[in-house]
């Protein structure tokens, strides 16, 4: 017996990232299409990344046990973590801002802009973001490309920043951003793939 194998079904290609603050009014799930474009309204592109546009869901089962039997029994999820990582390529002071969650104070004049961070305590509330991760979904049974777009309702950077100034070395602004709950009726993240 042979397995029935889709080609339609493998993606490959770089995704586009965007971010904007909690809470942002999201696109129609009608609009996550090739055609469509990009999200608009509030949501800003970050540019060109390195790296891919990784999310990752971390789900960790405890296992149950008995003493008489030598096989897990069964099992029960105990944590879930919901990361995103790239590499922003483009090391402007605006995605600068975004990696470090918005704890800094930029003033803009005419020929120079000026940013620093801002004083903190541990009792600090964070700025809080989402995210719009847009890549591609399998392709459509016309053959035209599709759309995947993920939005990632809550979550706050934990940056590693490196303003790299060397030969054949590029500076990047390495994020990894964690998701977080929003409420209960409210998920922490939405997937929607264009079918037609």
């Amino acid at each position: 017996m042979t397995m029935t194998i889709t080609p339609y079904n493998l993606v490959q290609g770089p995704a586009d990232l965007y971010v904007a603050a909690f809470g942002t009014t999201e696109p129609l799930d009608s609009n996550a299409t090739v055609a469509a474009g990009p999200p608009g309204g509030l949501w800003i592109g970050v540019g060109g990344t390195d790296a891919d546009v990784t999310m990752e869901v971390d789900v960790t089962i405890d296992d149950l046990k008995v003493d008489q039997i030598i096989d897990p029994v069964g099992g029960r999820p105990t944590d879930r973590s919901i990361t995103i990582k790239t590499q922003l390529r483009e090391v402007t002071l605006a995605n600068f801002a975004n990696a470090v969650n918005g704890m800094v104070t930029t003033t803009v004049s005419g020929s120079y802009s000026v940013q620093e961070p801002v004083g903190a305590s541990n009792a600090t509330q964070p700025s809080y973001s989402a995210l719009i991760f847009d890549t591609w979904a399998p392709t459509l049974s016309t053959g035209l490309p599709a759309r995947r777009r993920i939005i990632i309702r809550k979550v706050l950077s934990k940056p590693k920043i490196q303003l790299v100034s060397g030969k054949g070395k590029n500076a990047m602004y390495d994020c990894t951003w964690q998701a977080y709950y929003v409420s209960g009726s409210t998920q922490l993240y939405h997937q929607v793939d264009q079918t037609a």
